[in-house]
């Protein structure tokens, strides 16, 4: 009965070794739109989509060189590290393997990375989370650091800049974790007395315990477009309620519809933006000076602001 079956003609096939290899990492595909980009277009723009203009999340040291004035930047607490005291292992690790695994994928000891630089010429204490070290999850160093930013902001008479990019608070570690939102919240408080400046700046994602502390402190929040910011995930809150979430629920431009943000800014316009921002407060507060003290920094009132008037008007005595 061989007749009744069909033979069925198979795709022709090449030979791998016939294909044209491509190199790895020579083309990225945008998460929002599909278009397949090539590497150093991806660069040139910072890490944004030229089609749909989707921001790609990058790594802390990429964000550090958009966001600061070439070679100021001054690594600081670079040495610390998380123990593991509640001995915590999941289904598939201990935590110090974890741990170990995240710092060789990124080459951080933790998910932050702290120092001193200057933006637009005005010296900041800066903090940036890093995503892709466990999520950017904020555990007893990230919160640590935070903490040490802002007394060396402080200390230092520098304004204080938090790039935010994170899931929340690192389970691995519990309670300690969550205590960190406590102790930079209280700091921050001590930061506003001086009459220091806080810009915080948030990235997708910005959400849960690090939300809900030091990221929506600010002075002035800015987020990047389409940036997931929120505290409690969509899906819980959905059920929480039992009905369907609006179009574009927590993302930046929702969250700044309902005044939870000051402003988006893209990433190619947020060096210049900050800059502008630290222009503002520099003049306001005479360089950052002690209340009624000189300040530690050249300051002259004089010289022409970012936007080229020698005093703006609402920063004027």
């Amino acid at each position: 009965m061989s007749w009744l079956k069909r033979e069925r003609k198979r795709i022709k096939t090449t030979d791998k070794a016939d294909r044209p290899d491509l190199p790895e990492g020579l083309w990225t595909k945008c998460e929002n739109c599909g278009e397949a980009l090539f590497q150093t277009i991806l660069e040139e723009n910072l890490w944004t989509c030229p089609k749909c203009d989707h921001h790609f999340r990058v790594p802390a040291l990429t964000y550090l060189t958009i966001l600061t004035d070439d070679a100021t930047f001054d690594e600081r607490d670079r040495s610390l590290e998380a123990g593991d005291p509640l001995e915590f292992r999941d289904a598939r690790m201990r935590y110090p393997e974890r741990l170990k695994a995240a710092q060789k994928e990124t080459g951080l000891r933790d998910g932050m990375l702290s120092g001193v630089a200057t933006i637009g010429g005005k010296p900041v204490s800066l903090a940036l989370m890093d995503f892709f070290f466990m999520g950017g999850s904020m555990g007893s160093v990230v919160g640590e650091k935070v903490a040490r930013a802002i007394e060396r902001a402080i200390i230092e008479r520098r304004a204080l800049i938090v790039v935010s990019a994170t899931g929340g608070a690192r389970m691995q570690e519990g309670i300690l974790s969550l205590m960190q939102m406590a102790k930079t919240s209280a700091l921050l408080a001590r930061l506003q007395d001086q009459r220091l400046p806080f810009l915080s700046i948030l990235t997708d994602p910005s959400t849960a315990g690090v939300l809900a502390s030091y990221a929506s402190l600010g002075d002035v929040i800015v987020a990047e477009p389409g940036a997931l910011v929120g505290f409690a995930g969509a899906r819980v809150i959905r059920q929480t309620i039992g009905q369907d979430l609006p179009k574009g629920f927590q993302r930046a431009e929702f969250v700044l519809e309902k005044g939870f943000i000051d402003r988006i800014v893209h990433r190619k316009k947020m060096r210049e933006e900050i800059g502008r921002l630290l222009e503002y407060f520099w003049r306001s507060t005479r360089g950052f000076a002690p209340e009624g003290q000189p300040s530690p920094h050249p300051f002259h009132a004089e010289a022409p602001s970012a936007d080229g008037n020698a005093v703006a008007d609402h920063v004027k005595r």
